[in-house]
């Protein structure tokens, strides 16, 4: 996804001189390029996340654009009064890019897991937070949230869906795609576990269980009407995100429809729900460790699917 970042935001610095990336002394090997053919319009400020964000903002209220780079937690955790009191109180076009959201550099441990910041970003009034699911969305959310006013949170995956894209497909900020049709139950993921996701809805495929798969590329402004459908035209929803069940998707998504009066026949909320993620390894490995791999996404769907067919036929054995 970094690349596919760099390669459009190379694009945009071509034509907008008003395009400036801020990077806290990493990304030399992805970024060499673009220091290298726009030398005005990059700054190292080292070290110093804090400073950086500070920097950002003074740069944006004089009509620049701006992005800030860095990895994980190092990019708004450390800086995070001055994204807040700074960037986002005064309405900023700051562009926070986080590099490696969820378990991507697995193997660094708790300080490298991202699997807080959407709760947290989410909070701050006036920001925009998007977490891309695949190549295209990527590639599309890097110009978007450029044109999207007050700071955005850009979440970038190691892992990533590939290109899970349809000929009609438009990027919206706050617009989910549907990149899977059914009418069962949804998959509804952000980031690149929309992958395992959509492996999960083959494998439901073959026991013929037919899932909608969405991908929510924005957890704020959030899609409510791609989920009230979702609540009333399938049988339930499963949220699927590489981040702590409390405050992300999940709890985005049932604070939305509960508060409009929407009800699906089953919610379940697949995230970190152990404390810290203290366990180290690969991506892939966490992810079965912390149940939300293809096969937990499969087991967990099946479960409440039987679950609520039993309870709908005591139900009707009651009425009757």
């Amino acid at each position: 996804m970094r690349d596919c970042f760099i390669a459009r935001l190379s694009q945009m610095a071509e034509k907008d001189p008003r395009i400036m990336l801020i990077t806290g002394d990493l990304g030399f090997c992805v970024l060499d390029d673009y220091r290298e053919r726009f030398p005005n319009q990059f700054i190292n400020a080292g070290v110093a996340e804090q400073n950086m964000a500070g920097l950002a903002t003074g740069l944006a209220l004089e009509g620049y654009i701006v992005y800030i780079y860095s990895i994980a937690n190092f990019v708004f955790m450390r800086c995070l009064e001055q994204i807040r009191n700074d960037a986002s109180y005064h309405n900023c076009n700051v562009n926070v890019v986080c590099i490696g959201g969820g378990f991507s550099y697995g193997a660094l441990g708790i300080s490298h897991h991202a699997t807080e910041d959407l709760a947290i970003m989410r909070s701050l009034p006036g920001l925009t937070v998007v977490s891309p699911c695949d190549h295209w969305e990527a590639t599309e959310a890097t110009e978007a949230i450029a044109n999207t006013p007050g700071v955005s949170y850009l979440r970038l995956d190691k892992s990533t869906a590939g290109t899970a894209i349809k000929s009609d497909d438009d990027f919206q900020i706050g617009k989910a795609r549907v990149v899977r049709e059914g009418s069962d139950l949804t998959l509804a993921a952000t980031g690149g576990i929309l992958a395992e996701a959509l492996s999960a809805a083959e494998e439901l495929a073959q026991q013929g269980i037919q899932a909608r798969v969405l991908s929510v590329h924005t957890l704020k402004p959030l899609d409510v009407d791609a989920f009230a459908a979702a609540a009333t035209e399938t049988g339930g929803i499963i949220t699927v995100e590489e981040h702590t069940v409390h405050g992300g998707l999940g709890g985005a998504v049932a604070e939305a429809l509960l508060e409009r009066g929407e009800t699906p026949q089953f919610f379940h909320r697949i995230g970190l729900r152990h404390g810290f993620s203290s366990v180290v390894g690969s991506q892939d490995y966490l992810r079965t460790q912390y149940d939300m791999d293809c096969q937990a996404i499969t087991a967990k769907a099946m479960q409440l699917l039987k679950s609520n067919l039993l309870d709908l036929k005591l139900h009707a054995q009651v009425a009757a």
